[in-house]
Formats: structure tokens, sequence, C-alpha cells
């Protein structure tokens, strides 16, 4: 199997994956942050939270708070993770499906790369259908694809 055959496979592997309402649901965190709601769901102070921590208690307190504003550092997440009896979850989720990101960039790639060869062909009376134009840039990005040349430069 190739790399851009493996690529698909595992785009589709992970499109599934993130299609469960499980993944969205977590997506939507608290807004008192995750360890605060757990801690709060198991009836924990943050002083008794900081004691499992090995940390003091204002530790704990600037720990929420950095988690709420994203400057919490995985390492600190996940020893309070632990030490409320949990597992830390890190993932990346893709606002769309990893296959449509692919497809819509390479379509904006070839309709990019192919807009200055239409002009030519215009100005020379040699314009293409619609209907062609499209099964161009279609046939344009499906090359890029299975080149694997979509992430080459800005895409601008």
């Amino acid at each position: 199997m190739d790399k851009q055959a493996r690529a698909e496979q595992a785009r589709k592997h992970l499109d599934a994956k993130f299609a469960e309402d499980s993944v969205r649901a977590l997506s939507d965190r608290p807004v008192r942050g995750w360890i605060r709601a757990v801690r709060d769901a198991l009836g924990m102070s943050t002083r008794q939270l900081a004691a499992r921590m090995g940390q003091s208690q204002p530790a704990v307190t600037q720990l929420e708070h950095s988690e709420v504003s994203g400057r919490a550092q995985l390492d600190s997440l996940r020893r309070a993770a632990a030490a409320l009896d949990c597992d830390l979850v890190y993932a990346l989720v893709p606002r769309q499906g990893l296959e449509e990101t692919v497809r819509a960039r390479a379509r904006l790639l070839s309709e990019r790369d192919l807009a200055s060869v239409d002009r030519t062909m215009r100005l020379e009376d040699q314009a293409l259908d619609g209907d062609q134009m499209e099964a161009r840039i279609n046939d344009y990005a499906d090359r890029l694809v299975a080149d694997g040349r979509l992430w080459d430069d800005d895409g601008s």
C-alpha cells in the first residue's frame, strides 16, 4: 500500500472516530473547566485535590484558572486527572471531516492553478464550457491528492 492510500485509509478511520457523538460532546468544555467540573461532581474541595496532587491549594486554584484560559500544560492536566481518578484525553478534532478537508484543499489549489490557464484560453478564444472546466478542475484535484502536493504552499 503506497503513502497516499495509507493516508486515505487513515482519514477514513479518523473521520469515523470524529463523527461519534461522544467526541463532539467532549469538545464543549464546561464553563469552569473540566478539572472544576469533575472535582465538584466528586464533592472534592481544592484543598483535597491539592493534597492528592502533592501541591498547595492556591496551585490547584491557579491550575483551574489556567485550564479555563487555555494556558494549562498537559503534564499539569495529566497530574490533576490522575488525582481525580480520570484519564486525560488529548485530541485534535477536525472542524469538518478529514476527507472533506483534503478535497476542499485540492479543489482550492486546482481552481487557483487552472484560473490562469482558463484566462489564457479565453484570450485565445479557446475557452472551455462550464462542464469541461469542472472536469479539468476535478481531474487536477485528484492528481494533487495522489501526488501528495496539497500542503506544499500556503494555498492562497
